[in-house]
């Protein structure tokens, strides 16, 4: 029997997922954007506030899902697994109670120290703004400034890397957030770990390392992700043996102390001198890192999710207990590529985007590499930019200057109007990581 499927979201993350499962099921999508890649891959498209939790589950209902994949932490926030939960269809994400996890930064910090989650940092949650900046005249080093709500990438401060002390409190105070967590700074190299999660059981992913700031070289404001790779293993270039094995300790850890976690736990680290560190979870895939993994995930991502919801079924039905193999997830294969993910994003981006500008996107340029569209708006007479990354493009090699180049070959689809970062993945930029650790280990 064909599953039919519920894509919510519009962006490039949610363009891989539609990629990932349009072939092995009956796929519709909503979003409050038209992103074309998705329009073109789904039998059903509506245009839906994500959200929107009555309308995402009566658009589920009309068309028959047997079972839904959220891409956005603000529907997850919203309540829209909850929602669709509660009609019968299986929401594979969290509901909104474990979605805080990533949606309340507070609570993230809280858990972990409750529940003994290792690579915990220091920190301190302030209601009171004055006090917060108190305690980073008073603190023995630097600090990470975070508000406790969703930024979207964008409201972390940094002491000693993108502010000082002056201007974090300056920061604070010009806000109007309620609270704030100050964390120590830590010192390394970022990357991330991706894990599908169900009935207490968790499937690891190919380490990713973002690149977050603006402009080549590591400089500029924080975005979204400006892109990322992977390597031709589990691990990256700039890490030792087991520290990815002490990343997924700490997610298991994590699934182990949430059970009725359901959905991809997204686990970001700093490398230390002292290993795995975290910086903070989501709840749901990375973008760009989504892009990184499911294009050599070979293990179809339908079945990861038949049996999510099937062994949910099973547990319910047997109080707990599972009545067969079947009902597991299935053990991940890769197919030993290496990926780099490159975005274009609108002049301006991410401090004054020029949103609205319509652009060009010759797709016959893109040639091997996989080409995602993110956050555009597909009108009658056109494509246009809203205010984030505007699409992605994805080489795949047997190394990572291999798909550095198949993706950079393919950034001739970017046209006028986008900025890209042309050092992703790059030889050069790949040795700095490693001799960054290798010096911070030193």
């Amino acid at each position: 029997m064909t599953e039919t499927v519920l894509l919510v979201g519009g962006g490039g993350r949610e363009h891989a997922i539609a990629r990932a499962v349009a072939d092995d099921c009956a796929l519709y999508a909503c979003a409050s954007n038209r992103n074309p890649g998705i329009r073109r891959l789904a039998d059903g498209f509506e245009t839906i506030d994500e959200t929107d939790a009555e309308a995402v589950t009566d658009y589920a209902t009309a068309v028959g899902a047997d079972l839904a994949v959220i891409g956005p932490e603000s529907a997850l926030a919203a309540g829209v697994a909850d929602a669709l939960d509660e009609v019968g269809v299986y929401a594979f994400g969290p509901q909104a109670e474990e979605a805080r996890l990533e949606t309340d930064k507070a609570y993230q910090r809280e858990f972990m120290d409750e529940a003994d989650i290792p690579g915990c940092p220091d920190y301190a949650v302030f209601d009171d703004i004055e006090a917060a900046c108190d305690y980073i005249d008073t603190y023995d080093g630097d600090l990470a400034v975070k508000p406790v709500g969703l930024t979207g990438g964008k409201g972390v401060k940094v002491i000693g890397d993108q502010v000082t002390a002056e201007e974090a409190k300056a920061y604070l105070r010009d806000s109007d957030y309620d609270r704030v967590v100050l964390e120590e700074r830590l010192v390394g190299e970022e990357f991330t770990v991706q894990a599908f999660v169900a009935n207490g059981e968790l499937r690891t992913t190919p380490a990713v390392q973002d690149h977050k700031r603006a402009y080549e070289g590591d400089e500029g404001p924080n975005t979204g992700g400006m892109g990322s790779y992977t390597a031709t293993g589990l691990s990256l270039p700039f890490m030792a043996e087991g520290d990815y094995d002490a990343a997924v300790d700490v997610l298991a850890a994590v699934v182990d102390a949430l059970p009725d976690y359901k959905g991809v736990l997204y686990g970001q680290f700093m490398l230390t001198d002292a290993g795995p560190k975290v910086v903070e979870f989501n709840a749901r895939f990375g973008d760009p890192e989504a892009m990184n993994t499911l294009p050599v995930l070979e293990t179809p991502f339908l079945d990861v999710l038949t049996a999510a919801r099937d062994g949910d079924s099973a547990a319910r039905s047997a109080a707990g207990s599972r009545t067969s193999s079947g009902d597991e997830l299935p053990e991940l294969a890769f197919s030993g590529e290496a990926t780099v993910c490159k975005y274009a994003v609108p002049d301006g981006y991410p401090t004054d985007p020029d949103a609205g500008a319509r652009v060009a996107v010759d797709e016959e340029s893109v040639g091997d590499a996989l080409l995602y569209y993110a956050s555009v708006d597909e009108r009658d007479d056109g494509l246009y930019t809203t205010t984030s990354r505007s699409f992605a493009v994805v080489g795949r090699g047997d190394s990572i200057a291999a798909a550095e180049a198949e993706a950079e070959d393919a950034l001739a689809a970017a046209g006028d109007r986008v900025r890209i970062r042309h050092d992703i993945g790059t030889a050069d930029l790949v040795e700095r990581r490693i001799e960054h650790m290798a010096e911070l280990r030193e």
